[in-house]
């Protein structure tokens, strides 16, 4: 019996909807067990240590918060800190940026508003994994916008786990991107859900969260020029829409708005190199809208008349606001463009002229390995996604190939932006996995339907072989037959063209998925199950082993168990409980940050980096011989020297292995100071065939002083696997104070300048003595020298 069309149609819908319901129900479990992930798998470092901050940034950005949280947002803004750079300070308000501050302290102040009674200190460690939950979903929504739900929960669960962003955001590493990252990636979901929907809603929404990633930290150009670089890819060729526009003009003029309020930002928000693309975008898409306004209200032949004025006009405007800009970069020695900036466009550039920026580590091009360490099987799965978002290409699809070509030539640049990279790889991924698991499942169910089919066809034939008349058969075709024939006598002969046409159109337009055979589709999935796995197991790996370690506490294997070094912290607790709290200390900037926030001590650099000359002073002391260096240092009042030594337990991110860029910071602002001094045949040496200036530098000696009593007289260094080349020596005006357990770190201070006077003194006495006469009296000793 046949069943009616109408009773078909009443039943689907809530079938349909109750299968929806639940997919969103599913997914909805799903996102919060991929939060929990990225939260746990980021624990292992408070698991296998403890709960500290990691790195050097992050004890300042904790020492920050620490004045928010006690002293309110006001005095924040108004901070004036005396203890670093000295005598210079620094105005922290106005050089900070303060998202993640804020972020943790309005946390903080949250929490004991709820009576959770957490310090800031532990508020501040699992700050990056709350945020890298945020992360993982902001990256399901993104990538929902561009290929639908899997692709989404994919990515999603593929950025919770990338090591290259674990590596940024274990418990304990409370530096900026632990709150950008996730900043980037709902600014680009709201941009492309706005792209979508057309809704001003979104857009202002946009704006607000590119405000907050501007208060975060300072990649925030990335976004303000990825963005205007898709827009004008979509004018280009031809994708213009009202969307477009409502997506982009607000976030130019409300972003930039909101920007110039950041006080670090303030006005370069208007007047760097990095903000004029955006505007120069800006003018195209009104010409653009006016253009497309005219040619709905206009006939084919004025418009042609219009929108030769317009584009004319656009030009001219464009050409002035050109004129404006350069103008006003061109008294600028670089252009109105930051160092680093300029070297992610010239990767030479840093290297040639502010080796500041080239001397640390995560400024330097990443190698091959550290792609596979950090990304890992994404690497190859990332070209499978681009094909893919290419069929069918969209705005959305097209921006996220736009992100993640960009971000590949940045991470090529600078190792320290594979963690923008992570999350355009992600995206990629998922959607080549969801792509490759809808593809095999489909091609399964199409076998299993196919089989059931010819299964119950056979089981048919076998049961009604006898009882079937063949008549019916062939009767119900003639009876449609009459029926078609019968159609053009009652009706028109353009419907019955119509009818006969459209079956035949049909089949050309409708395109049959893909479909595998079944053996190729259960392999695929195995080899998809097989790449999960190894992804995950290498994931896990990472967190727990190669990015969970702080750097202020080392650990090291050996054959009789672990050891753990924790000289770092030694050497603080003896500088906060042995010397006077207007002390000042002096070492090479890498540790700034350390010694102000846990010894609390006055520092003359840190790792702000803004002053290239003061940098570069300490630079040249540390090059310099005892006695000059000692000259330099007491000019800048300081008292102690710290200097970070590695030879004897290996630790090989020494003081002496950045020493050449201590010469070459040194060398660009005191000319004195040459690099080829310090080389012999141009090869860097420590050992006996190292030069005079090398061996009779501060640094070195500082170093290798004494180091010859550990090991009977040998001098072996462990990091650079030979004898030094001077042993023993004493110190003039330098007098060792305090060095760790495992000598990691050594602290020395200058010695007071009464003992360079008692010998003049001395030299004059005995003039004296020689010029007059012997007599019975005797000098008496003078009590204060």
């Amino acid at each position: 019996m046949a069943v009616p069309v109408d009773a078909i149609i009443k039943q689907s819908p809530p079938s349909s909807s109750l299968r929806f319901a639940f997919g969103n129900v599913l997914a909805f479990f799903i996102l919060l067990l991929i939060g929990v992930l990225a939260f746990s798998i980021r624990l292992f470092s408070v698991i296998k240590y403890e709960s500290v901050i990691h790195e050097f940034d992050p004890y300042f950005n904790y020492r920050v918060t620490q004045f928010l949280t006690k002293n309110g947002i006001y005095d924040f803004w108004n901070w004036f800190d005396d203890r670093t750079w000295y005598p210079l300070g620094r105005v922290i308000g106005g050089t900070v940026y303060p998202g993640l501050t804020l972020t943790a302290g309005t946390i903080w102040k949250v929490l004991q508003s709820l009576n959770i009674p957490l310090s800031v200190e532990t508020v501040c460690v699992f700050t990056a994994p709350v945020f890298s939950a945020f992360a993982a979903w902001a990256t399901y929504l993104l990538t929902k916008e561009v290929k639908g739900t899997g692709a989404g929960l994919t990515a999603a669960i593929l950025l919770a786990m990338v090591p290259s962003y674990i590596s940024r955001s274990v418990a304990g590493s409370y530096d900026n991107e632990a709150v950008a990252i996730f900043a980037l990636i709902f600014t680009f979901y709201l941009y492309i859900k706005t792209l979508n929907t057309g809704s001003l809603f979104f857009a202002t929404l946009n704006s607000i969260s590119y405000f907050y990633m501007v208060c975060s930290w300072g990649g925030y150009t990335f976004i303000i020029n990825l963005i205007p670089m898709h827009v004008l890819l979509c004018i280009v060729t031809g994708r213009y829409s009202s969307r477009l526009y409502i997506a982009y003009a607000p976030l130019v003029v409300l972003g930039t708005l909101l920007a110039a309020l950041v006080p670090v930002v303030g006005f370069n928000a208007v007047m760097t190199s990095e903000h004029f693309a955006s505007f120069l975008v800006f003018i195209v898409i009104h010409v653009v809208a006016l253009a497309h306004y005219i040619k709905g209200i206009l006939s084919p032949k004025m418009f042609k008349v219009a929108a030769t004025l317009v584009v004319s006009v656009g030009l001219v405007v464009c050409c002035a606001v050109i004129a404006v800009l350069v103008a006003v970069v061109a008294s600028s020695p670089t252009k109105g463009w930051s160092g680093r900036s300029l070297s992610l466009l010239d990767p030479t550039y840093a290297s040639k002229y502010i080796p500041i920026i080239a001397s640390v580590s995560e400024h330097q091009p990443p190698t091959w390995p550290s792609y596979f360490m950090d990304i890992n099987v994404l690497a190859f799965l990332v070209p499978a996604g681009i094909i893919a978002c290419f069929t069918p290409l969209s705005d959305a699809s097209s921006f996220v190939i736009l992100y993640l070509v960009m971000s590949v030539y940045f991470s090529g640049v600078m190792v320290r932006l594979m963690l923008v990279l992570a999350p355009a790889a992600c995206i990629m991924s998922g959607i080549a996995l969801s792509e490759a698991f809808d593809v095999c499942t489909r091609s399964i169910k199409y076998y299993i339907s196919s089989l059931s089919d010819s299964l119950q066809t056979d089981a048919g034939d076998i049961v009604h072989g006898n009882n079937t008349s063949p008549q019916n058969d062939v009767i119900k075709p003639d009876k449609k037959e009459e029926l078609l024939k019968e159609r053009p006598s009652r009706k028109n002969k353009k419907k019955e063209k119509e009818n006969i046409v459209k079956p035949s159109v049909k089949p050309q337009i409708t395109k049959m998925p893909l479909v595998l055979p079944v053996e190729a589709s259960i392999f695929a999935l195995f080899l998809i199950v097989l790449l999960g796995a190894f992804y995950v197991v290498h994931s896990v790996w990472a967190a727990a082993e190669a990015y969970s370690a702080p750097s202020i506490v080392l650990t090291s294997h050996s054959h009789d168990g672990l050891h753990v070094f924790d000289d770092f912290r030694e050497a603080y607790a003896w500088l906060s409980h042995n010397t006077e709290v207007d002390d000042k200390v002096a070492s090479w900037w890498d540790y700034g940050y350390q010694t102000t926030a846990m010894a609390n001590r006055t520092v003359i650099v840190d790792n702000n980096t803004w002053n290239n000359t003061h940098i570069a002073t300490v630079g040249t002391a540390m090059s310099s011989p005892e006695k000059d260096a000692w000259h330099i240092f007491n000019s800048l009042d300081v008292k102690y020297v710290l200097v970070v030594f590695g030879g004897l337990v290996g630790y090989p991110s020494d003081d002496i292995n950045k020493f050449l860029w201590m010469v070459r910071i040194g060398g660009g602002v005191f000319p004195h100071i040459k690099e080829p001094d310090y080389l012999r045949d141009g090869q860097y040496r420590i050992d006996s065939q190292a030069t005079p200036t090398m061996l009779n530098s501060l640094m070195y000696k500082l170093s290798y002083f004494r180091f010859v009593e550990t090991d009977g007289g040998k001098g072996y260094d462990r990091v650079r696997r030979t004898e030094i080349g001077k042993k023993y020596f004493k110190l003039t005006h330098f007098e060792e104070v305090f060095t760790t357990h495992h000598w990691m770190v050594r602290i020395y201070k200058l010695k007071p300048q009464k003992n360079r006077i008692r010998g003049k003194t001395k030299k004059l006495k005995s003039k004296t003595s020689s010029a007059t006469p012997r007599s019975g009296t005797t000098l008496k000793k003078n009590p204060w020298h």
